[in-house]
């Protein structure tokens, strides 16, 4: 770390000293199993090349002074308390890591907020620092887990494992195939011929964390009244019929996606987008966490002659869409899509 890098400068004039330590992680796209992570199913992330950066160092002091870039903003919270705003996602880690003194932590992200997992970069980028300044012993799948539990018991976002284990784990060269029950992974290529491109549509997630905790309830109801531990563990689809609505929906869509995700580990690209496209129509009309702005960019791009498939991607009430595309195309159709789309959406990758 030197003046030379402006995050470092910033914290310096900030704060009157020099970092400690530096750590970054990368916000990630999941490219099916969405909403399946917190009932044991299976997910294909890729991290994407936007990233949250964090310095921090301690300050002798028994408060965490905790700066935002983004926000331009500056938070005071005392040694073993939470704060609000987004202390919560560093304090969080903090507090998991045992921290008994004051630190100055600076923040920057430039992963876009809504669907691509910006709070986990966030959290996964605290802890790596935390663990460079402190030769804390956890490998990155702690990391991860740690990252989880700021989420339930911090933020107060029951999520599942997906978003932290993409950001510790994946690359932007491969997708990630996980089973979320066992964190048994494996790193593969993305269907031959084909790219990822991610639009976010600029429609806020103004829902997503009510929204998500909801629907998490609703799965979890319908397993117990399934009788099993997950809907993770359901065979067949059928079992779904003696559920009342919604929870019938819901499990369908949980049912399903792990089923179509399972099925696109040996799909060839065009086969791995009509995936896709049944993913958005189980998340929209069965999980029912779309939003009619996000519907009609995903439309726009599947009815694209160069976009094999296209869906929402997040915990949805807003946010971005992904498609996979004709290798060499994404440019060209971001070029076409967006001036049709009546919202103020925008290229997030490549």
């Amino acid at each position: 770390m030197t003046n030379h890098d402006p995050h470092t400068a910033a914290f310096s004039k900030l704060f009157g000293h020099q970092p400690q330590a530096s750590a970054s992680a990368p916000g990630r796209v999941n490219l099916l199993g969405e909403h399946t992570d917190y009932q044991g199913g299976f997910v294909l992330p890729t991290a994407i090349p936007q990233q949250a950066t964090v310095l921090l160092s301690r300050n002798g002091l028994r408060q965490h002074r905790l700066h935002s870039a983004n926000l331009e903003q500056t938070l005071e919270v005392e040694v073993g308390s939470v704060g609000t705003g987004f202390a919560p996602y560093l304090t969080g880690c903090l507090n998991l890591t045992g921290t008994q003194e004051g630190m100055d932590v600076y923040i920057h992200s430039d992963v876009p907020s809504g669907g691509l997992s910006s709070s986990a970069a966030l959290e996964l980028a605290t802890l790596r620092a935390l663990r460079q300044l402190s030769d804390l012993k956890l490998d990155d799948v702690e990391l991860a887990l740690m990252g989880v539990r700021v989420e339930h018991e911090f933020v107060g976002v029951m999520c599942g494992v997906m978003d932290q284990m993409a950001s510790s784990l994946a690359n932007t060269s491969a997708m990630l195939f996980l089973d979320t029950r066992s964190l048994e992974r494996q790193v593969l290529p993305f269907p031959a011929g084909a790219e990822v491109l991610v639009l976010d549509s600029g429609v806020p997630r103004r829902l997503a964390e009510s929204g998500y905790n909801t629907r998490r309830g609703e799965v979890e109801e319908a397993s117990r009244q399934l009788g099993v531990a997950q809907l993770r563990d359901v065979r067949d689809i059928q079992q779904m019929e003696t559920l009342p609505e919604p929870l019938r929906r819901r499990a369908r869509h949980v049912v399903s996606e792990n089923a179509r995700v399972l099925e696109a580990l040996h799909a060839d690209a065009a086969h791995f987008g009509q995936l896709m496209n049944a993913s958005h129509a189980s998340l929209r009309d069965d999980y029912e966490v779309s939003h009619p702005q996000v519907d009609e960019l995903v439309a726009l791009l599947q009815a694209h002659p160069q976009v094999l498939g296209a869906r929402m991607t997040g915990a949805g009430f807003g946010g971005a869409c992904v498609a996979l595309v004709v290798a060499g195309q994404a440019s060209a159709v971001t070029a076409e899509v967006l001036p049709r789309y009546s919202g103020q959406g925008k290229q997030v990758v490549p």
